[in-house]
């Protein structure tokens, strides 16, 4: 958990594709930020999503953070674009400035 309470998965890039459909189809329907960081000088590379459940009969969504990790050697984490159309220019953006492939 973070300091607002939201669960947080820290998970391998092999797994990202599984868990990221699990996660839509549990109801995390948006994206609402996607980024990425480096975890340590010559170490991981991170890429971080935050998901959120909504659905019309909830006053407060449900909230996930989910990091995935890759390494510097090979930077590769598997695009979600496909279930998530706002993930497109926040990947970009992380292969901008970090080199992470998507």
């Amino acid at each position: 958990f973070d300091c607002r309470g939201i669960e947080t998965l820290q998970i391998k890039t092999e797994d990202w594709d599984s868990i990221a459909v699990i996660s839509y189809v549990y109801g995390y329907n948006y994206l609402r930020s996607q980024c990425a960081y480096d975890v340590a000088p010559g170490g991981l590379l991170a890429s971080v999503y935050h998901l959120t459940k909504i659905q019309y009969s909830i006053s407060k969504p449900e909230e996930v953070c989910i990091k995935v990790f890759a390494p510097r050697s090979n930077p590769r984490i598997p695009s979600v674009f496909w279930i998530w159309r706002s993930a497109d220019f926040q990947e970009r953006e992380s292969y901008d400035m970090l080199g992470i492939f998507y």
